[in-house]
């Protein structure tokens, strides 16, 4: 099914647009490392509307929370939304969360146009604008003394700040102390709305999608996924458009929920690019296909259309875990600013070579890399020891791939014949694969490296995968032909590797 993004409803657009005037002068009186460290992001008109039109609320008593306010712009889109049915509610009230301050005077003047629309039509509204969302969620969360009393409320939205939390931070000790474990701000706030919902209340949220794998995460999907029902997730495909006036490059996913223990059969999945007038996309699926019971680390797979489920499909013929295949994947052990000390421009007396991702050449690293910023070598001493690997044949991925790649996965082989060392180091940013610490056969090597650079493990990944790092965690989940197969698939590549659609079809007949 195709629909537009940008489609209005029937009443007059007119309150969200001037809604959408706030929003440049009050992204102008901003201080920009202040919204760095914040996490705000604005959210552009378009995709308020959208975000609105997914409430299915049709409450005399509407009671909406929006925890990161900004200039009120979703808030203001339910209430558009609200108005523009036959069956009006009697009364509308607001709870808005806006921990900035400068942007209250903003907020004020959007509830005020609320107001007025709402007494146009007979609807009773009201109001109360705060600042700290977390720490008046956590006294609610934790029944404090001290707290006001418990606001339930109907409906929930949000665009909340993406931001890292520190763990010895004095919001993760908030957080913590209402029983919520997590390592950014948006997973926080949304734990905290949903604590705040009534039973059944629904849910509208638009985040980066990286809650969706992932070993930090999985504290926060195992709770919102036992106490919320997702019926639908929409992903933006680019990850710059829908915010592109803020610079934004997470992938971004709007998920619509109801607080209920009760799971869908089936959830709709839908996918634009996020451009004005972009086409939607919809595919509906099971629940346990995107989420299996199965999975002990609960990773929702957001596969969108009947080809992204092909793939998936091919992918999980696949039965052997990396551990099955005798291997293991590990994380490189040079930290170079730790490590800046022992660091060498070039190689020279007593130093090994340093592999950085700047040495991926085309399916083998070419070392050294003369003239480039990156260090060649690294000091081998008793302090450096440690943070080396003997001399053997690794297929090394990056950990991190930027968006000008065409694939999320990057892996490389190191091949001894060509860069002669008795000890080498694996820079941070890289994932190497070993055997107990030491080296594969060429032939293993080889098939291994060609399957992680397959357009089909590509797509699959991307399914669960939103951000730009591709961890440890994340290739130890991936399911593996067996090593034989990995083994003749290497033999048939040999020395040279091809091109993707060359190496595509050999994994298509190859591994069958």
């Amino acid at each position: 099914m195709i629909t537009d993004l940008h489609a209005t409803s029937s009443v007059s657009s007119d309150l969200i647009g001037k809604i959408e005037a706030f929003r440049k002068p009050a992204t102008e009186i901003l201080d920009p490392e202040l919204r760095r460290k914040l996490g705000q992001f604005f959210t552009p008109q378009s995709v308020a509307e959208f975000m609105a039109k997914l409430f299915k609320c049709n409450k005399t008593h509407v009671r909406i929370l929006d925890a990161g306010a900004g200039t009120g712009i979703l808030s203001a889109a339910i209430i558009q939304k609200l108005l523009s049915r036959k069956k009006l509610p009697e009364n509308i009230s607001v709870t808005a969360f806006e921990i900035d301050t400068q942007l209250h005077a903003y907020l004020y003047d959007t509830y005020r146009l609320c107001g007025e629309l709402c007494s146009k039509k007979g609807v009773a509204f009201s109001v109360d604008v705060q600042d700290d969302f977390i720490t008046y969620a956590a006294n609610i969360s934790r029944n404090d003394l001290f707290a006001k009393n418990k606001a339930d409320f109907n409906l929930a939205i949000v665009n909340p700040p993406y931001a890292k939390i520190n763990s010895d931070s004095e919001t993760r000790k908030i957080l913590r102390s209402a029983g919520i474990e997590t390592s950014n701000l948006y997973t926080g706030f949304l734990a905290l709305l949903v604590k705040l919902l009534d039973q059944n209340g629904e849910l509208v949220a638009i985040t980066p999608r990286s809650f969706c794998n992932g070993p930090y995460f999985k504290p926060f999907r195992s709770y919102f996924l036992d106490t919320m029902s997702i019926q639908r997730i929409h992903v933006f495909e680019s990850r710059s458009e829908a915010f592109k006036d803020d610079s934004v490059l997470q992938e971004n996913i709007i998920s619509y929920a109801i607080k209920t223990k009760r799971r869908p059969t089936y959830v709709t999945l839908s996918v634009c690019d996020g451009t004005f007038n972009s086409k939607i996309k919809k595919r509906i699926c099971s629940y346990e296909d995107m989420v299996s019971t199965k999975d002990p680390e609960l990773v929702i797979h957001l596969t969108t259309d009947e080809i992204q489920a092909e793939f998936r499909r091919s992918i999980e013929e696949y039965t052997d875990s990396l551990s099955d295949l005798g291997l293991s994947v590990s994380t490189g052990r040079v930290v170079d600013f730790r490590a800046r000390a022992f660091l060498r421009k070039d190689p020279e007396k007593n130093t090994v070579p340093l592999i950085y991702a700047c040495h991926f050449n085309e399916g083998i690293i070419t070392w050294p890399k003369t003239g480039g910023r990156k260090p060649n070598a690294i000091a081998r001493d008793e302090n450096t020891q440690k943070l080396l690997v003997p001399e053997g044949i690794y297929v090394l991925t990056k950990r991190f791939s930027s968006k000008e790649e065409k694939r999320r996965i990057i892996a490389c082989i190191y091949d001894p014949s060509l860069v002669k060392a008795d000890y080498i180091g694996f820079e941070n940013h890289l994932n190497y694969f070993h055997i107990n610490g030491q080296g594969l056969s060429i032939d293993l090597a080889r098939g291994l490296a060609a399957y992680l650079n397959s357009t089909l493990v590509d797509a699959y990944f991307r399914q669960f995968n939103g951000h730009t790092q591709v961890n440890a965690s994340d290739l130890r989940r991936l399911m593996y032909p067996s090593r034989e197969a990995l083994e003749e698939l290497g033999d048939l590549i040999g020395n040279n590797f091809p091109e993707q659609t060359v190496l595509d079809k050999l994994i298509e007949t190859g591994l069958r």
